[in-house]
């Protein structure tokens, strides 16, 4: 496992279903290509955006198994998946998924204490899973479902100082909290990623590593540039940043059907079956508003790759 991951885009993915509600692995396959194509620097498998609460073990492991089997290198890969409530079930899940050759094991944080419990419990527990697998590389995300936990700057610093957490997702949508994360990871294997993305211009000047988002299954590439460039085009990087900002209000609408088909505009092979989405609800005027926003992307897109500095 890698111990130093890069920074950058790390999109939230997706899992592509048949039509008889099956994992379609043939789609998962072009879809990771899709995401390495737009230029994303790493993966996050099995996490909310892959409706991991609604997959089986089985199917949680697979999934995992073949996203790093795709990626074949290219990029690192890591995943969630431990959706049990006890620690015993949690311990054994996080077995099977790591065994798939993920980079890092992320933990979500809402898992490991309820939602009355302290931030004591809290780390007798992680100290409970990192003692069972001793091997394992983790990371850390604050996933809103079923209840979010935030993590306090003090318990982030406790988890990058142990050397076994490598990946955050970020979760609170404030940028001072966001910062003093960042100063209690300092010095650490510790990335953090925002998952907010009207903060990803502040993030990366304060000295963060980069996005891990929702809108990162719409406007990759778009990403990728602001992360690469904020410092290098500072003027130009401020307009891209009012534009993804502004995209954020497509952020929760109809996600994840609305994504699937924004990656169909794409040419990607994959249906728009979701297990925690009907598709009937997903109305034409929401497939006009997917659409609008796919050309407005390819807009911004092509004036960053073929204009100058004060095209925008």
């Amino acid at each position: 496992m890698n111990k130093n991951l890069p920074d950058g885009v790390w999109p939230v993915m997706l899992t592509p279903f048949t039509n008889d509600n099956e994992v379609d692995y043939d789609a998962l396959d072009k879809m990771v290509d899709w995401y390495i194509r737009k230029g994303a620097n790493g993966l996050f498998a099995v996490c909310l955006s892959s409706e991991m609460f609604n997959l089986s073990l089985r199917e949680r492991a697979e999934v995992a198994r073949r996203v790093v089997e795709s990626a074949a290198g290219r990029i690192p890969v890591v995943a969630s998946g431990h959706i049990s409530d006890a620690i015993g079930e949690q311990i054994d899940e996080i077995g099977e998924i790591s065994k798939t050759g993920i980079d890092a094991f992320v933990l979500v944080t809402n898992r490991l204490a309820a939602e009355h419990e302290d931030e004591e419990v809290w780390k007798r527990n992680a100290e409970t899973i990192l003692a069972q697998h001793p091997d394992v590389m983790f990371g850390l995300y604050e996933c809103p479902l079923p209840y979010q936990r935030l993590l306090s700057p003090e318990l982030t610093k406790w988890c990058a100082e142990t050397g076994r957490f490598l990946f955050m997702k970020e979760c609170s949508n404030n940028l001072e909290q966001i910062k003093e994360k960042l100063e209690a990871a300092r010095g650490t294997p510790l990335k953090i990623y925002i998952a907010n993305n009207p903060h990803v211009l502040e993030t990366m000047q304060a000295g963060g590593n980069g996005y891990s988002g929702i809108l990162a299954n719409f406007q990759p590439e778009l990403y990728v540039w602001l992360t690469e460039n904020w410092d290098k085009e500072p003027e130009k990087a401020k307009h891209v940043q009012d534009f993804l900002g502004a995209s954020n209000l497509f952020e929760g609408r109809h996600y994840p059907t609305s994504s699937k088909y924004y990656m169909q505009l794409e040419g990607l092979p994959l249906g728009l079956k979701c297990r925690t989405k009907k598709l009937e609800e997903f109305k034409v005027t929401h497939r006009r508003e997917i659409e609008q926003l796919h050309r407005a992307n390819r807009f911004i897109a092509d004036q960053l790759q073929l204009n100058g500095a004060d095209s925008l």
